[in-house]
């Protein structure tokens, strides 16, 4: 994709948003979003617009509920890719599954798995990113700051428990668009 000064003005002028750091979104191939926190369907839109004014060809994960007619042709367009998310379908391993055969995949999932508050991220995108051999990148969607930010690539340990604290430690301080539902918004009380 390239860059698009139109997106980029809309960031800016709509949203208020700057980028920092948007050279780390194009470190890998092969690559995993961990995107945080997660308190509105207005950062879907966000991360549109975001991927349209830096040139960043982004895929997600939704329902395959999804993708069925009339809609789902838009989300297949939009980078959208279809997994079972039932109960008796294992997220990791049906996401794993759909993407393997990608040369290049920029996944893009927020760990908190819902807009509500919550103290704990899932970490299905840990053993995403393990199972998948793909890089992390943190993205920090800070609505108080009005700023994206994307980390270097996160290196993975032997160590997952110690791993996935650093990477919910890296989030603290970031407030989203409702900030009483952000995962860090009652850890700094």
């Amino acid at each position: 994709m390239k860059k698009s000064p139109f997106f980029t003005f809309i960031l800016k002028l709509y949203f208020g948003f700057k980028v920092t750091r948007p050279e780390n979104a194009f470190a890998s191939n092969r690559k995993i979003f961990v995107v945080a926190p997660h308190t509105t369907n207005w950062d879907f839109l966000l991360g549109i617009f975001l991927r349209a004014a830096i040139g960043l060809k982004v895929q997600f994960i939704a329902k395959h509920t999804l993708f069925k007619p009339p809609f789902g042709f838009f989300f297949r367009w939009l980078g959208g890719i279809s997994v079972n998310r039932s109960k008796s379908s294992n997220f990791v391993d049906s996401t794993v599954e759909a993407i393997k055969n990608y040369d290049y995949i920029s996944l893009s999932l927020a760990p908190e798995g819902t807009r509500k508050y919550t103290d704990e991220f899932k970490t299905g995108f840990y053993w995403i990113a393990q199972k998948a051999n793909l890089d992390i990148i943190l993205v920090k969607f800070d609505w108080g700051k009005r700023e994206v930010d994307f980390s270097p690539i996160f290196h993975r340990t032997d160590n997952a428990e110690n791993d996935i604290k650093a990477i919910k430690d890296y989030f603290i301080g970031t407030l989203g668009k409702i900030p009483e539902n952000s995962y860090t918004s009652k850890v700094n009380l």
